[in-house]
């Protein structure tokens, strides 16, 4: 196996320009003006949706289905209902999904299932972030209790020694961001050819932000029969180019509504004389504003305006690319607890968060894309609540 490794020099995921006395570079953003003031044109309104099958009606164990009622779960999501039985029947499936939208549950329930039935069958989620890595890890930790089932967590920033070990005693899962997994094909300490089942979630933030030939190598190294699982939120050109080498004769479902959550109230502020730590103050302070998630462009600037705010008497917290994974674990369990009120990310840290009841999402930096601004304002509106996203422009 020859050693492969992307090479991203020269990305930048915010607006710091390295050279001060070289050109400026322009920095993409998108403005979501047009979006949040375009008039609104009603619609016919939708039925809701109604589940064609109860998790007591799926084929799984019994002791799988104990798993599943423990955490609450009765009627499946729409992900979860169309999902579940085309995956028990070994059918390669597309699932379009926001985030949200139960679509874990959903590529887990019949996979623990399977390695059930045959327990030397071995599964590959690959996830574009580390925190979304770990809350996969932490909901198959849920349904699998009790289940004599392994898994191993091969992230960035972790001790890789130990996940070396881990896959030692051949895991049931492994859980995987891309560039972990290449370490170890290159390390030779994993071997593609034994997974049984693969699953891309949440396929186009991978792409996004730059492992898409990451994505390719290893589905080149993956088993012919194999069964493959892709959920992403979006269908850009280069997702279907990853899609068409990755899956065969697929049942596709969408249960994507809208491209950006109905309950979600977005909002634009002006800013004028660069006053906006100013006015990002005065909001902080609102009552309504019990629980907020701050978006910035990058590592330094996110880590700076979450010091000037814990200078100013907030609970903030930051996490980014220049942390240690143990640390952004740490601040986003004080984000989750509700011990510190603001949390403050870069897109890139803040891929597959899932946190609850957030009150409002501040894009205190213009995106990079609309896709980015999709993305990050569903952090908030999350499970039927409600929630608002405010956008500072210039």
């Amino acid at each position: 196996m020859h050693n492969y490794r992307q090479r991203n020099r020269g990305r930048n995921s915010g607006n710091f320009r390295g050279n001060q006395n070289g050109p400026r570079r322009t920095v993409k953003s998108f403005n979501p003006s047009g979006m949040v003031n375009s008039p609104q044109i009603p619609s016919e309104k939708q039925s809701e949706y109604v589940a064609k099958h109860s998790f007591s009606d799926f084929d799984i164990s019994k002791e799988l289905k104990r798993n599943v009622y423990s955490k609450g779960y009765k009627i499946p999501t729409p992900i979860q209902d169309q999902a579940i039985e085309p995956i028990l029947l070994g059918r390669d499936f597309v699932g379009i999904a926001n985030t949200g939208t139960g679509k874990t549950a959903a590529f887990l329930i019949p996979l623990i299932n399977k390695v059930l039935v045959d327990r030397h069958q071995q599964i590959l989620i690959l996830t574009p972030t580390r925190e979304l890595a770990i809350q996969i890890r932490n909901e198959f930790l849920d349904f699998s209790e009790y289940l004599g089932l392994h898994s191993c967590l091969a992230i960035g920033g972790e001790n890789i020694k130990r996940q070396i070990r881990d896959l030692d005693y051949n895991p049931n899962f492994v859980i995987a961001t891309p560039g972990r997994i290449i370490d170890l094909l290159n390390s030779r300490k994993i071997k593609p050819r034994n997974f049984s089942t693969v699953v891309l979630d949440e396929a186009d933030r991978m792409v996004d932000i730059g492992f898409i030939k990451d994505i390719k190598y290893i589905i080149s190294l993956l088993p012919y029969k194999r069964q493959s699982l892709f959920f992403s939120a979006t269908m850009t050109d280069d997702v279907q180019k990853v899609l068409r080498d990755f899956v065969r004769n697929p049942i596709t479902v969408s249960v994507k509504k809208a491209e950006t959550a109905e309950n979600v109230l977005q909002q634009v502020i002006s800013i004028q004389n660069n006053n906006k730590i100013d006015i990002l103050h005065k909001l902080l302070v609102s009552k309504d504003y019990e629980k907020v998630l701050v978006f910035g462009r990058t590592k330094h600037g996110v880590q700076r305006l979450s010091d000037d705010l814990v200078k100013r008497g907030f609970k903030s917290g930051a996490i980014h690319g220049n942390k240690k994974q143990n640390q952004r674990n740490k601040v986003l369990d004080l984000f989750k607890r509700n011990e510190i009120k603001v949390l403050i990310a870069t897109d890139v840290a803040s891929r597959g968060l899932d946190i609850p009841n957030v009150s409002h999402v501040i894009n205190y930096d213009l995106p990079e894309s609309k896709e980015a601004y999709i993305h990050r304002i569903g952090r908030t509106g999350r499970a039927d609540q409600k929630g608002v996203a405010v956008t500072f422009v210039n």
